[in-house]
């Protein structure tokens, strides 16, 4: 049995790339501004590189990192979870996906109020938490669904769950997502269950409805070399279930690390792919520097316990699939940057692979580990 463990920590960019200009995100640098935080802490991520990775000056460095480390580079167009993940899966993406600043055309609104038989709230980019606050009390009333967006690629529905209850919901991120093709196919179509009373509160029921790959991903490959795939978190939402073998859904960090330490228990054979998405959604977003940088060290204090169960064979892979700087007030978007790459392993020889060009090597490097032939974008580091 030989088990890869490929854990992404949502939104951990770790500097600006060259072309963050072009993006909107000159000088973002998500580490950078956590590091700054009180509540920082990666003592066992800096045991393995962390701090001695290209362009890392903010954290320091360590004499003898115990494992391998590379600073990635995004090729795709992108700078969304989707693309992201994609690529760390060997898909690069040519052409970004598209987004609505205007908010979406009548085209997509009024079909999508015509199979759904209910009218729209808001239809332009929004803060999550402030769309319910703006527009849940008129939702509450009406009956109208709250549709917005984001600087990303994303559809969301946001619906009082006294009033649209979670699956019907859910099947409204079904309609939408059939309308949303061709040139208007967005990454996500997302479904932003909320409850309670005023002031309102999403609720840990949400869903992401993904556009398919467009192309092959290593997921596929290992799925049909015979490999276990295990998704956790919105793994399985974003690759739109393909390739994957089994799945567990989570609801928070703290849920995703408890389910990742059950499945190390275990006996398999492949993948287990995991996304902690609390850093992006809950403190990226909201700009909140120290809950940030107490996620991460929550992290950082959970490492040993893994790494306490790994076997002889098995090979712990820790990156990311952009950044969110939480420093950066300009905004509450996603943020074009580098991401970490360290990798861990009793038969893994601690090394700097340097600035790597792409995300896909990651994908080359995990199918050169299962042995198992690999024919898309990326070099194995190893």
């Amino acid at each position: 049995m030989k088990r890869v463990f490929l854990i992404v920590l949502d939104s951990f960019g770790i500097g600006e790339l060259p072309d963050a200009e072009k993006f909107g995100d000159k000088g973002t640098n998500t580490l950078g501004s956590i590091s700054r935080s009180q509540y920082f802490s990666a003592d066992n991520m800096k045991a393995l590189g962390l701090g001695n990775i290209d362009g890392i000056d903010c954290i320091g460095e360590v004499d003898s990192p115990i494992g391998a480390y590379a600073r990635m580079k995004e090729k795709s167009l992108g700078k969304d979870t989707t693309v992201g993940h994609w690529e760390i899966a060997g898909l690069i993406s040519a052409n970004p996906l598209p987004t609505y600043p205007e908010g979406f055309p009548a085209e997509i609104i009024d079909e999508f109020s015509k199979q759904t038989g209910r009218g729209v709230l808001c239809n332009k980019p929004y803060s999550g938490t402030d769309v319910i606050r703006d527009y849940g009390k008129q939702h509450m009333e009406s009956g109208d669904l709250i549709v917005y967006t984001s600087a990303d690629s994303v559809f969301q529905i946001a619906a009082h769950e006294d009033v649209v209850d979670v699956e019907t919901l859910y099947e409204y991120c079904r309609i939408a997502r059939k309308i949303l093709c061709g040139r208007h196919g967005v990454g996500r179509v997302i479904a932003r269950p909320f409850a309670g009373e005023y002031p309102f509160k999403r609720s840990a029921k949400r869903h992401d409805f993904s556009l398919e790959p467009t192309g092959e991903t290593l997921l596929d490959l290992l799925n049909a070399a015979g490999k276990d795939v295990i998704s956790v978190g919105k793994i399985y939402d974003i690759f739109a279930g393909r390739g994957t073998t089994e799945s567990h859904y989570t609801h928070s960090n703290t849920e995703g690390m408890q389910k990742t330490l059950e499945i190390a228990d275990r006996d398999f054979d492949g993948l287990c792919f995991v996304n902690l998405v609390d850093f992006d959604m809950m403190y990226g977003h909201r700009n909140d520097i120290d809950g940030y940088a107490k996620a991460i060290a929550e992290f950082d204090a959970w490492l040993p316990s893994f790494m306490a169960k790994m076997q002889k064979d098995d090979v712990l892979l820790i990156t990311a699939d952009h950044g969110c700087d939480p420093g950066y007030i300009q905004s509450t978007d996603h943020s074009r940057e580098h991401t970490p790459f360290l990798m861990c392993g009793v038969n893994i020889t601690p090394e700097n692979y340097g600035t790597r060009e792409t995300f896909s090597d990651i994908a080359a490097t995990v199918a050169k580990l299962l042995e198992v032939d690999y024919n898309l974008e990326g070099d194995s580091l190893i």
